[in-house]
């Protein structure tokens, strides 16, 4: 009680006691220069790039960025259209005086061609024709820049079969009908839809732009099966287990198909949304490229039935629409404009 110093040092900077016990002025601390202070510190919405302007050009989540399939396809149709072109000539000029057949349908008067693929409802095996053409221009169309091949999607290093894979298995290209042939086996195996199709394009350009890879003929197989396990599983109600795999592709473990899909996953950054306007682009450019390459939807004359269909749902769309525009009217109307009735409950004493 009695003694002049004490173990315990007061924390303000204020209030200080002598040996006296006497009150010390108090002067103020100098103010510490602005870079001690941290004041030159970015706020954190500075320093946290949110809005990544990269992004804007990664056509899987935005709707405005054009495919990567699509403008890899360019340079090829721009070489076809050229080829089929002289083609053309030399052919009328070989056959003038010959009536030469019409190999496309056109809609006329009494009868209206179209084919049986919407957005809502794509046409299945046009649908896989085009995903898989579109994994082709990818693989052959490639940026040689050597980029690294990720052990997991490397075919040598998790071989899909048994047999033995050939030493130069990155050196040649696969075909288209090799790809439609692999990617057919599996939707028809596990019975998947076309809109999975779609999707599966999807996750295989999120995971090039993600990953900052490309599809080569030393990957293309695992990328590709890794995209359909996880749009299935998305996309599909009743999703494909891992295990279901492993019954069409005899010779993977479980254990192979769990690892693929953990880093598919990962690589992805655990992005697996696909906007509804992302989706009906990646639909529609692919019918672009299946226009350009030749391969058109099967086209059928318009009949009675679905004439009737078609107009039942246009009239049901028209009802909905002219309800939505009432309800708007009335929310919107002035006051000026109002004249309404009110009644009054008569009170009888």
């Amino acid at each position: 009680m009695g003694n002049t110093t004490s173990c315990c040092v007061s924390s303000s900077p204020k209030i200080r006691r002598n040996a006296h016990s006497r009150l010390e002025p108090y002067h103020p601390e100098p103010e510490l220069p602005r870079d001690d202070t941290g004041g030159n510190l970015q706020h954190i919405s500075d320093r946290e790039n949110i809005d990544d302007p990269n992004m804007e050009y990664n056509p899987s989540d935005h709707p405005r960025a054009s495919t990567i399939f699509l403008s890899k396809s360019q340079t090829d149709v721009r070489e076809k259209r050229k080829s089929l072109y002289i083609n053309h000539l030399t052919h009328i000029s070989e056959s003038k005086h010959m009536a030469a057949p019409l190999r496309r349908k056109y809609s006329s008067c009494s009868t209206i061609f179209l084919d049986d693929s919407t957005v809502s409802q794509p046409n299945l095996k046009y649908t896989i024709k085009c995903v898989a053409l579109a994994i082709y221009y990818h693989i052959k169309n490639r940026d040689v820049d050597g980029r690294m091949l990720l052990d997991i999607f490397d075919e040598k290093l998790h071989p899909l079969s048994k047999s033995e894979v050939p030493l130069d298995y990155d050196k040649h290209d696969p075909e288209q009908k090799q790809i439609y042939r692999f990617v057919r086996t599996l939707f028809s195996a596990a019975q998947l839809t076309a809109e999975c199709a779609i999707v599966t394009l999807v996750y295989l350009e999120r995971l090039l732009t993600y990953a900052e890879i490309d599809i080569c003929p030393a990957n293309w197989k695992r990328i590709v099966l890794g995209a359909i396990l996880l749009a299935s599983k998305v996309w599909d109600d009743q999703a494909v287990w891992n295990v279901d795999y492993c019954q069409i592709l005899k010779d993977i473990t479980v254990e192979d198909m769990n690892e693929l899909e953990r880093q598919f996953l990962e690589l992805l950054q655990f992005n697996i949304n696909v906007p509804s306007s992302v989706y009906a682009k990646y639909y529609f450019d692919l019918r672009s490229l299946s226009e350009a390459n030749n391969l058109s939807f099967p086209l059928e004359p318009l009949s009675r039935e679905k004439a009737q269909k078609l107009e039942a749902i246009s009239r049901l769309c028209d009802d909905q629409y002219k309800d939505l525009t009432k309800a708007a009217k009335k929310r919107s109307v002035s006051a000026d404009n109002l004249m309404v009735v009110r009644w009054s409950p008569a009170i009888i004493s």
